[in-house]
């Protein structure tokens, strides 16, 4: 077993602090890294030792494999934790960390070029009888073929990028008419994104689930899984609700997909912590989607739903320690619900708010945990991604846990910027969400109207407002008739505090 001494968090923000609580409370030492927008982040001041890495933009600080390798060099650093995001599926810096002679605490580089393409991946999986959504075996990049396959397939088909993620290289075909443009879009756009242009071809499931499975294995081939997190509400193709376990699977069907997440983490070899994505249709028929080689942005559910923590166990197995429990020993112990606080406004389709947290004041009592890299009076940079906080509660069931994520989200105050809390209470207000009937076409189908998160007027401040504007003008006597018969009207139901505030 090596132990480990010392970590650089190759990250920011939110999950940098959180991977590092973890190695302090292990009496492990953390280095972080950081860009000049991030000088004053709260990871930088919690770190043992922090190293500035470069500018703001992610490609000359975050990203640069050489110096964070260079860093670590330096200050004795026995292993490097990637957080999720920027280096995190990277194969290559993987590679780079290990012939450093560096622990990289993840999966093989060999696991994770190979779960990195969906295509291989398939290919990986297919001698374990892991159902599949219908779609070609490999790239196509001949349009008329495409279009025979599709036409075989039957409409509505999907053309999604092998190397792609987060919606982008995706695109969705109604008919034959339409499939040219939109295959030449989606390779486009894949090219760009991630400089690899190949495109397949998938059934396109309309209504579907998005479940995942949490996995764990370590060095020595035992591999188990931690259930499932229903991960359906999204907004362009990019979660923003999430929950474990899934008010949808019965134990049989937890146990058939979790026996499946399993095989495929074992077709890889995979070791440390990775999830398997499903679909599940209308029929509770599921299909394997992709395994991010990572931590999950919603790890939190699982581990407040296990005990487990998550960092730990990736620390452990990169130590070269055995899982310290058995599938048998795994069991669910109430509910739990994520929201994740990005600055954006729900009411603009979602589109970033930047700016200076004005206020901003956590919730707090039993149940709830925020993980979060931010306080009181600083800034959201425009370099990265929106995401402010996770806000985690946990109940005894489901219900209590939407009931203590409400409550939590009324108490969180941020203002300076707009957020996805209103829509995270009105997710949790919905009768399809709480019903447990809904899919990832939840945003489509029923928040069609943003305008409902604005909020309404409140006639006792207007009316306060017009008697203050009235005084202020100098205007008394004006004030103190439209106040006479307002005074009048108090007899009919008027507030105890609007009556105090004219009197």
């Amino acid at each position: 077993m090596k132990k480990i001494n010392k970590i650089l968090v190759a990250n920011r923000g939110e999950i940098a602090l959180r991977v590092m609580r973890s190695a302090k409370e292990m009496g492990i030492k953390t280095v972080a890294i950081y860009s000049e927008a991030d000088r004053q982040a709260l990871h930088v001041r919690f770190a043992d030792e922090a190293v500035c890495v470069g500018p703001p933009p992610s490609n000359q600080s975050y990203l640069r494999g050489d110096v964070i390798l260079e860093v670590c060099k330096n200050l004795g650093v026995d292993a490097i934790h990637p957080g999720y995001g920027f280096l995190s599926e990277n194969a290559g810096f993987a590679k780079m960390v290990e012939e450093a002679g560096i622990t990289f605490i993840g999966p093989s580089p060999e696991a994770i070029d190979l779960m990195g393409s969906k295509l291989a991946a398939k290919a990986a999986v297919a001698n374990y009888n892991i159902p599949m959504v219908p779609g070609t075996e490999g790239a196509i990049t001949d349009v008329e073929e495409a279009k025979t396959i599709a036409t075989s397939i039957g409409f509505p088909i999907l053309i999604k990028a092998s190397a792609g993620g987060g919606g982008k290289g995706m695109r969705v075909v109604e008919n034959l008419e339409e499939f040219e443009q939109q295959m030449s879009m989606a390779v486009s756009e894949a090219t760009s994104a991630f400089g690899d242009g190949s495109v397949f071809i998938e059934k396109y499931i309309g209504s579907p689930r998005h479940i995942e499975i949490q996995v764990l294995g370590d060095t020595h081939g035992n591999i188990v899984h931690l259930f499932e997190r229903e991960c359906s509400i999204q907004r362009r193709h990019q979660k923003v609700i999430e929950e474990a376990p899934s008010a949808i699977l019965t134990p049989e069907l937890r146990a058939e997909m979790g026996r499946c997440a399993v095989n495929v983490a074992k077709a890889c070899n995979y070791k440390g912590a990775g999830t398997v994505e499903f679909l599940v249709d209308e029929n509770l028929n599921f299909y394997f989607l992709e395994m991010n080689t990572r931590l999950q942005v919603e790890h939190p559910v699982t581990e407040q739903i296990t005990g487990l923590d998550l960092v730990k166990e990736q620390i452990k197995v990169a130590q070269g320690e055995r899982l310290s429990f058995t599938q048998e020993d795994l069991t669910i112990t109430g509910h739990a619900m994520e929201l994740r606080v990005y600055a954006e406004d729900p009411t603009n389709n979602f589109l970033p708010d930047i700016g200076t947290l004005t206020t901003y004041k956590r919730p707090q009592g039993l149940g709830v945990r925020v993980d979060d890299g931010f306080e009181e009076g600083m800034e959201i940079p425009i370099y990265y991604d929106p995401m402010i906080a996770k806000l985690v509660t946990y109940g005894k069931d489901r219900q209590e846990a939407i009931e203590k994520m409400i409550r939590a989200i009324e108490e969180y105050q941020i203002t300076g910027i707009e957020t996805t809390l209103p829509f995270g209470k009105f997710v949790m207000e919905h009768e399809a969400f709480r019903s447990g009937d809904f899919d990832t076409k939840f945003i489509n189908r029923y928040f069609t109207d943003p305008s409902v998160l604005k909020p309404q007027p409140n006639p006792d401040e207007e009316e306060l407002a017009a008697v203050l504007a009235a005084l202020f003008s100098g205007q008394a006597k004006t004030a103190q008739t439209a106040a006479a018969p307002v005074s009048a009207e108090s007899k009919n139901g008027m507030s105890d505090w609007r009556k105090n505030r004219l009197k």
